[in-house]
């Protein structure tokens, strides 16, 4: 798959994406339990979860095309 290809399917995938877990992080914060330090431990790890697949998928995009080997070739 050519980079362009990749980063446009990437960021198709990952703002829609990305808008529904902030939206669904909002909403199961608002039945977490009405404790200050609970609610600001929530939004604060709930904030910051997204970067880890989200790093994934950026260094998918970011990536070199993989080679494939000619047919007839064998290695060993």
């Amino acid at each position: 798959m050519s980079p362009r290809l990749k980063k446009l399917a990437g960021f198709t995938v990952f703002l829609p994406a990305l808008v529904l877990y902030f939206f669904g992080a909002a909403a199961l914060g608002e039945v977490a339990p009405d404790v200050q330090i609970l609610k600001a431990g929530y939004f604060l790890v709930a904030g910051v979860a997204w970067a880890l697949p989200a790093k994934y998928l950026m260094q998918w995009m970011e990536g070199a095309p993989r080679k494939t080997r000619p047919q007839g070739s064998s290695e060993g």
